[in-house]
């Protein structure tokens, strides 16, 4: 059988192979989208939206059982599980029909459900049926990484791609690997719902890519929700009993044993390239995934990778914006006229309660990079809104390089810290520095003052002693005339 032609074939219907599908399509192209499992991939299915959903109900548990911080009668949440979770799935349904089969095929997709392995660099087979094409993208994603725990194979454990479908009732207690988002934000949802959580991680502190000023005030928001927090412990053995599950961490010179109703393991990625016959196509691969440059081309030029599966960031909005890269410049042929990925200015956020949202560099790695850097720090227990709807205990920390008004970064720990955070984004991407933030009018009372405060902050540095003297000399001279 001869093989079938097309503009662009795309292998993975997450964000990245959609969005891509979508605009290659809209712009006249033959595109054929190939899906072995779920379409919307991770964060539709088993990331962004199911956690989000759950994390909303854990919120409102929260609020009802400390309500007297607002003036009202605190209680004991009463709620079933089943509910709860009947809930999420009904809101990752509303949500699905965006990324369903039946959408992108009026939208002049051909999708294709299956395992896709390349034959050559030109060729790729799903199921029965041989593709060519001029263009490919490799959209696969990631899947949770298992440890290696003796034992393991041997017990029941939850991974974020079966917890919101097959956990059947709220766990008598829940151990968690993984101190990374998805560990902490789950941590919190689950002891906000009543369950006893260890967060275990085998590192020194939570969240390691943050700040360190935020992993210590995550450590201390999630031991106020009930977790215990085990730190710098590996994880050696587990076994079941009657009981439950027990598992063995080594901490330093100690071995330690937590009981558990239930596992999650939350301990990282690894990318979904096992099938894909990389080695045929003669496109290299990374320890992340597969390997890109600027214009997202792996070793193949004619071969694009988006979304996880590329890196760097394994994030839904950044799959979205390297998709467009790849969909531009699968159109241009020119290598000089194609676009490439501009990293500087990635927002991201852990939807912790406070959000944790972050852009650009933190102290830590500005202090890696022997970069000196004057630091901004306020806290929301500055601004009006945060104090009267009792959200203070969060703050913003802005870098800018030593004496000069340009934003290297902002960490922003907060209610509703993640769309606060693109104020700074922009600034950043835009070049706008704490000068121009702080002459911006900002409606009050909400929470985005701190932005104009951490200007104001930013100003009154550029009042200089010679300044002042200058300034005070005018006033007196204005008093006597």
């Amino acid at each position: 059988m001869s093989a079938e032609r097309y503009n662009a074939v795309v292998i993975g219907a997450g964000t990245a192979g959609l969005v891509t599908a979508a605009a290659t399509a809209g712009l006249g192209g033959r595109v054929a989208l190939i899906e072995r499992r779920q379409m919307g991939g991770d964060c539709l299915n088993f990331g962004c939206v199911p956690s989000k959903a759950l994390l909303a109900s854990a919120r409102a548990a929260h609020h009802i059982r400390h309500a007297d911080r607002w003036g009202l009668e605190a209680s004991e949440p009463s709620f079933s599980f089943g509910r709860v979770m009947d809930r999420m799935r009904a809101r990752r349904a509303q949500i699905a029909p965006h990324d369903s089969q039946e959408r992108f095929e009026k939208l002049g997709v051909e999708v294709l459900r299956g395992d896709a392995s390349f034959l050559s660099p030109h060729e790729v087979r799903v199921e029965n049926r041989t593709l060519r094409a001029a263009n490919f993208v490799i959209a696969t994603g990631t899947r949770p990484a298992i440890p290696e725990i003796d034992g393991l194979d041997s017990v029941s454990y939850f991974t974020n791609e079966t917890i919101f479908d097959e956990l059947s009732g709220l766990p008598k207690s829940l151990l968690i690997l993984g101190g990374g988002p998805i560990g902490c934000e789950m941590a919190q949802a689950f002891a906000r719902l009543g369950v006893p959580v260890t967060l275990a991680h085998r590192g020194a502190r939570l969240l390691p890519k943050e700040d360190s000023d935020a992993s210590v005030l995550v450590e201390r928001i999630l031991a106020a929700d009930g977790v215990s927090c085990l730190l710098t412990a590996t994880a050696r053995q587990v076994r079941a009993d009657s009981d439950g599950i027990v598992m063995t961490f080594r901490q330093g010179e100690k071995n330690l044993e937590r009981r558990a109703a239930a596992i999650l393991i939350a301990t990282g990625r690894t990318p979904n390239t096992d099938t894909l016959n990389l080695q045929a196509a003669g496109v290299r691969s990374a320890e992340h995934g597969v390997a890109v440059n600027a214009r997202l081309q792996t070793s193949q030029p004619h071969i694009f990778a988006a979304g996880d599966v590329a890196g760097p960031f394994r994030f839904t909005h950044v799959a979205d914006y390297q998709a467009r890269i790849v969909a531009r410049n699968i159109l241009v042929p020119f290598a000089f006229l194609q676009s490439k990925a501009d990293y500087s200015t990635v927002p991201w956020c852990t939807y912790l309660d406070p959000e944790i949202a972050r852009v650009g560099l933190n102290e830590d790695a500005a202090r890696e990079q022997g970069l000196a850097c004057d630091v901004y720090r306020l806290p929301f227990a500055e601004v009006d809104r945060a104090i009267v709807e009792d959200e203070t205990q969060g703050f913003v920390k802005v870098l800018t390089p030593r004496g000069k008004d340009r934003i290297l970064g902002v960490t922003l720990i907060a209610a509703h810290g993640g769309d606060l955070l693109h104020e700074f984004a922009l600034a950043m991407r835009c070049g706008i520095g704490l000068s121009r933030i702080s002459s911006v009018i900002h409606a009050y009372p909400t929470f985005a003052e701190i932005a104009r405060k951490t200007g104001d902050a930013f100003q009154k540095t550029r009042l200089t002693p010679f300044a002042k003297s200058l300034f005070r000399a005018l006033y007196e001279r204005a008093r006597r005339e």
